[in-house]
């Protein structure tokens, strides 16, 4: 008879077939810019660690207490993060010297920092005399924005930067176009990007400053009271007994917790740990066990309602309510995991995989009762946001909500070490957001500066023709590029400013469906070849080859690269002018249209399929996922007819 008290062991396992964590840290040093971090130990380690956990607290000060110009608070935030990234990250991958920091980089840490305390000291001076800044004061705005630029390199990677250095030499070539000498255009850029609010600390930087840095505080402190584990186990409970069960719980597991992480990456190797051996275990192929990983991970990020933090970001973009943002939401993710899910399924039976025994599942309902009281700061964000809150102290009482949460429990009571730990690590992790969305601040000046948004859009409108689908196809090809290695919420505020109003003001979308289709495709940039880190990050732990498992992440997210071009098309699936009886139909036709498209894909639906029975299932469900009654009239029959054959030849299957 089966204990109440049974669950499944979260423990990575020791297991030959899996990466050991020193492999998960080998290949997450080589393609992930945040894992290269410095070799800091005992009394220096400390210092490092207190420094961290001071910012966060300098963080909550700001946002609860301070009372200071806008420029300040952002131009001092800059300047904390840049003299932070230079203790953590070194200039080159696999430095492994200890407690070492090279006089250069000290230099370039003093010099950066400077630069924007620079601006802090003489605020008052600078903003007097307008654009008539000095020659100092030009030396000044290059030398900030280029450390800038290095720290970027060090904590996020290098195609970000390509992106960013293009934008500024187009700056440069349009003022010589417009015949200015290179010194009037030299101090016009510096001047638009380093002491105005439309570059480095514009918008990105000061939406960062405030309710990204205070999320990722608040992820920090619920990853503290160990919710990720009892996501786990939750999802165990109702996924880990049925057909390929470790693989159902993946999903689920990773859907919860990504959400809150904010990091496809991150959120692999968190959950990824535990679930890929279980998927190995099981009887899954390393690539496909690693794939559903990191596909389910990447996913997390457009889960509401908190999406990373990137639902509170695009309410502020589009200037609605937060409420609404989570709400239009939910139905494109749920068929976001609704494929895997059934792709999941269909992979187990094709294998025949059974799930785990029931003996070493935990109950749901014991488990909900005793643990489920670790919900109670998300609930509550989410409530108070909602009721009309500020973000900024919604999210702070949340933070406090999660330590009075992590008391029951003696393994993850808050004690003054854990404490100063959660402060530490969401000091750390906001690092790297925050120079992206530096570098995002810049990129937003030039595109203002220069009237270069208008020229894109007519750009794109031009090759397009008019036609949405190829203005859609274009733009999902350059979120993608632009999205490659940029964590969650920076990724979104490039593809919200580049991307987003070439769909409104050119193809006249719906804004809120132009802003989720750039975001699902700058965020599917983890899992897509040729840099998918967080499918890298599932072959590590699964030892399977990295570029077979992205190209498996893909076809498992398949729902990620159809979903966007339907709502943006008919934003009804977004709950947009539609009706009750529009909203059921789009339900219906969708999940059978996602059927169709994964069997198509896996090669099974109640049998093995040939050739053409793939095509009709994929045809089909292209077909029913495309608003249209016609359409849904092919679709249905596509994908009735290849069930119905399906059937019909495992029945002489199972007679033979």
């Amino acid at each position: 008879m089966a204990k109440e008290n049974l669950k499944v062991n979260t423990a990575p396992a020791e297991d030959a077939s899996v990466g050991s964590a020193e492999d998960v840290d080998a290949i997450m040093k080589k393609y992930d810019r945040e894992s290269n971090t410095r070799i800091w130990e005992g009394k220096p380690k400390m210092i490092i660690g207190y420094l961290l956990a001071a910012f966060s607290v300098l963080m909550l000060y700001m946002n609860l207490f301070a009372n200071w110009d806008e420029r300040v608070r952002r131009s001092l935030f800059v300047g904390i993060v840049i003299i932070l990234v230079f203790l953590v990250y070194p200039a080159k991958k696999g430095t492994t010297k200890v407690n070492h920091v090279p006089i250069y980089d000290i230099i370039l840490m003093v010099l950066g920092s400077g630069a924007f305390f620079y601006f802090v000291i003489n605020f008052k001076e600078i903003i007097s005399h307008a654009t008539r800044i000095s020659q100092i004061e030009v030396y000044v705005g290059i030398i900030g924005i280029l450390v800038l630029m290095e720290a970027c390199r060090r904590s996020v990677g290098v195609p970000i930067l390509v992106v960013a250095t293009f934008f500024i030499g187009y700056a440069f070539w349009a003022g010589f176009d417009q015949g200015r000498e290179f010194q009037q255009i030299l101090k016009s850029v510096i001047y638009n990007l380093f002491y105005t609010t439309g570059g480095v600390i514009g918008t990105p930087i000061g939406v960062c400053s405030t309710y990204i840095a205070l999320f990722i505080l608040f992820g920090a402190f619920l990853e503290a009271t160990g919710i990720s584990e009892f996501f786990i186990q939750l999802s165990n409970s109702v996924a880990g007994a049925s057909d390929g069960g470790p693989a159902k719980v993946a999903v689920i597991s990773s859907a919860l917790c990504g959400m809150v992480s904010g990091s496809s990456v991150g959120n692999t190797v968190t959950t990824g740990s535990v679930t890929i051996p279980l998927m190995k275990k099981t009887g899954y192929k390393g690539e496909f066990a690693g794939a559903v990983e990191a596909a389910a991970s990447t996913g997390g990020q457009i889960m509401p309602p908190i999406m990373g933090a990137a639902a509170f970001l695009m309410a502020e973009m589009v200037g609605v309510q937060y409420s609404e943002i989570a709400f239009r939401a939910i139905f494109p993710a749920l068929l976001y995991f609704a494929g895997i899910f059934i792709t999941v399924h269909l992979e187990a039976k094709r294998l025949g995989l059974k799930g785990i025994s029931k003996e070493d599942l935990p109950k749901f309902f014991p488990l909900f009762i005793r643990q489920g009281y670790l919900l109670i700061p998300l609930v509550a964000l989410v409530a108070m946001v909602m009721m009309g809150f500020t973000m900024s102290r919604a999210a702070v009482a949340a933070t406090a909500l999660a330590i009075l949460v992590s008391i029951p429990n003696k393994a993850t009571r808050m004690n003054p070490e854990r404490f100063v730990g959660a402060l530490e690590t969401g000091g750390k992790n906001t690092l790297s957001v925050a120079v992206s969305c530096g570098i995002a601040g810049i990129i937003a000046g030039v595109v203002t500066m220069t009237g270069l948004g208008q020229i894109l859009i007519s750009a794109i409108v031009g090759v397009a023709g008019n036609k949405v689908i190829v203005a859609l196809f274009l733009t999902m090809l350059t979120c993608i590029v632009l999205g490659m290695g940029v964590p969650t919420t920076a990724n979104y505020i490039i593809m919200a400013t580049t991307c987003a109003p070439i769909l409104v003001n050119g193809m006249g979308i719906n804004p809120i469906a132009a802003n989720m289709f750039v975001f699902y495709f700058g965020i599917v940039a983890d899992i897509t070849p040729p840099v998918a880190l967080a499918a890298y990050a599932g072959s590590a732990i699964a030892k399977s080859n990295p570029m077979k498992t992205a190209f498996n992440a893909s076809r498992l997210a398949i729902a990620a690269f159809v979903v966007p071009y339907i709502f943006a098309m008919n934003p009804a699936m977004l709950f947009i002018d539609a009706s009750v009886i529009d909203v059921v139909l789009i339900v219906v036709t969708s999940l059978i249209g996602l059927f169709g498209i994964a069997g198509g894909l896996e090669g099974y639906m109640f049998n093995n399929m040939n050739v053409i029975q793939r095509l009709m299932a994929v045809i089909g469900g292209l077909c029913m996922m495309i608003p249209g009654t016609m359409t849904d009239i092919i679709g249905v029959a596509l994908v009735g007819v290849c069930c119905a054959w399906q059937m019909a030849d495992k029945k002489k299957k199972a007679i033979a």
